[in-house]
């Protein structure tokens, strides 16, 4: 099944941000895919607003999610990353909000720039 790609400028981050994330994700083979959500989502974000990501793998222990962290820090992105493992959020309206608005940016076994809706239809 095919999907319709987001592009990065939907996102106000350049294409160069992404794939600098998704070289990243693909060193760390307890990733199963990476989603981001909030205001690069919803479209209301500004100039410096940070990117929120949230890692589902089932695998991924903290040590490596601080392994993760160390490598995003290292890329010198103009941008805060928030990262979170999914698994581990308890907050229901969190939740909800990820898998209501979330676009999955890095999978390792499909496309990226799903939309959670497009991403739940190919599993």
């Amino acid at each position: 099944m095919s999907a319709t790609a987001v592009s990065a400028d939907k996102l106000g981050l350049s294409q160069a941000t992404l794939d600098k994330l998704d070289s990243v994700f693909r060193l760390h083979s307890a990733i199963d895919s990476v989603l981001i959500y909030g205001s690069r989502t919803k479209g209301n974000y500004r100039p410096g607003s940070d990117i929120d990501l949230t890692i589902k793998g089932s695998t991924l222990e903290f040590a490596e999610l601080m392994q993760i962290e160390d490598q995003i820090d290292d890329l010198y992105l103009p941008y805060t990353v928030d990262l979170s493992q999914y698994d581990q959020l308890t907050n229901p309206d969190l939740i909800a909000h990820i898998d209501r608005t979330g676009i999955v940016i890095y999978d390792r076994h499909t496309d990226r720039n799903l939309t959670c809706e497009q991403y739940r239809q190919l599993k």
